[in-house]
């Protein structure tokens, strides 16, 4: 619990915290939500795309990201797809999980149901030893076969054939990532919908700018009962007015500076 961070906390700020800590003091269940500014201390790229990768209108091939990367472009031009995501896996690669993503699995372990949602595809959650955690957008490293039942786990993205080919039957390979155009279900969204019928004591938005319901709802259904809501995000975000205490700063800092005077609490 050492560790140091190089940011000056301003008094509003610890202020904050002492409140935020006294809250955590009071609960049992927590909801992280999590976006790509969690990564960004990973050297993870924030802005659009899957993961966050783009911020021109237009790719060199002339469609807007959103259509490089969606469902029916995958179809219909799977070789262009998979070169702008095998730029987003050559983005992950090589990066890591950082002190925020271990913070969170350290108080995923300290409390009796802590639950993470994350909209990134690094799989940085996983990997920091989080438990409880929904990967919303999918994993970038997990492949599968579009026509059986071939699947595989991928670490590098470097010479990996454009577009890639099942060995077993020779179908188109893809990830494990929701592309534009397709549906945001499954075990993972059906756990969120159950997880959040019980309720949380606590919600904490983290490094996202909840531009999507899915992610917004969370901190809204958690506000209408009085369960304690707050925003970790430098820039103002589409909730950054009705939560609770909002932390303008890093994610790493934020938490570090949560946990450590939470863990030092409960030690005195």
């Amino acid at each position: 619990m050492s560790e140091r961070f190089d940011w000056m906390v301003t008094p509003g700020q610890s202020a904050a915290i002492e409140k935020i800590v006294r809250a955590l003091q009071k609960s049992q269940s927590l909801l992280f939500i999590t976006g790509a500014g969690i990564s960004a201390e990973s050297g993870i790229p924030t802005y659009r795309g899957i993961g966050g990768l783009y911020n021109a209108d237009t790719t060199e091939d002339g469609v807007a990201i959103e259509e490089a990367l969606s469902a029916s472009m995958l179809a219909k031009n799977p070789a262009l797809t998979w070169k702008y995501l095998a730029q987003i896996g050559l983005a992950v690669q090589g990066a890591k999980h950082n002190r925020a993503h271990e913070l969170i699995a350290e108080i995923d372990r300290s409390f009796p149901r802590v639950w993470t949602l994350t909209q990134n595809v690094d799989g940085f959650h996983r990997a920091a030893g989080s438990k409880n955690f929904i990967e919303a957008h999918g994993n970038m490293h997990s492949l599968f076969c579009t026509k059986c039942s071939y699947t595989e786990s991928v670490e590098k993205f470097d010479g990996i054939d454009i577009p890639p080919s099942c060995p077993h039957c020779a179908a188109l390979v893809r990830p494990d990532v929701v592309l534009f155009g397709e549906l945001i279900d499954g075990p993972g969204i059906e756990q969120l919908q159950s997880e959040l019928e019980k309720g949380f004591d606590m919600v904490f938005s983290i490094g996202t700018t909840s531009v999507f319901p899915y992610i917004q709802a969370p901190v809204f259904m958690a506000k209408s009962v009085g369960n304690v809501t707050v925003e970790i995000n430098p820039s103002e975000t589409t909730i950054s007015h009705i939560v609770d205490y909002r932390l303008a700063m890093p994610a790493g800092v934020a938490l570090h500076e949560i946990w450590n005077r939470y863990f030092a609490s409960n030690r005195s």
